[in-house]
């Protein structure tokens, strides 16, 4: 008999950052890790919608990110900004959103992120994750905030009250 803590998901080895963690033994079955939303567009995002799409009966916890434009950059006022997708960005968004679902605990994922101008106030990326407890939905929905983040071929353009602009996270 091992002593090797169980894990919901063989293909990725222990201490890989999406790596599962031991077995939850107050399941009633496995986390089912599900993304049921992965995208880009131009169109505006709902929190509402996220956080319905990763409701499941199993979840004792969803948890939301919605992250908005601000006019506010390093001191400087910002009165719009304009997101550019590489052609990959859907693909990438994807992978990113199963890779994250694939590590955590979680029942459900969401996440989208938009392209095209936003002004303040509108939401750039929405996010949400459902989970048995509170702190893997925290966890799931934090780790994909991040990676999409990090990963995401997404650029900004932000535009400044005195008319001059800056392309941000640019390669």
């Amino acid at each position: 008999m091992s002593s090797e803590p169980a894990v919901d998901h063989p293909a990725l080895a222990p201490g890989h950052p999406h790596a599962p963690r031991e077995r939850d033994a107050s399941r009633l079955r496995p986390p089912a890790r599900r993304v049921v939303l992965a995208a880009i567009g131009d169109e505006p995002l709902d929190v509402a919608a996220h956080q319905a799409a990763v409701s499941d009966p199993a979840a004792g916890a969803v948890v939301t990110f919605a992250g908005a434009v601000r006019d506010n950059d390093r001191g400087r006022r910002v009165t719009s900004i304009e997101y550019v997708g590489h052609p990959s960005a859907e693909r990438v968004i994807a992978e990113i959103a199963a890779e994250v679902a694939a590590g955590s605990s979680a029942e459900a994922l969401a996440v989208s992120h938009r392209l095209g101008p936003l002004a303040v106030g509108e939401l750039a990326i929405v996010a949400a994750a459902s989970g048995v407890h509170r702190a893997e939905a925290f966890e799931t929905a934090s780790t994909l905030v991040e990676e999409v983040k990090h990963r995401l071929p997404v650029w900004k353009r932000q535009v400044f009250d005195d008319g001059t602009d800056e392309w941000v996270a640019c390669p």
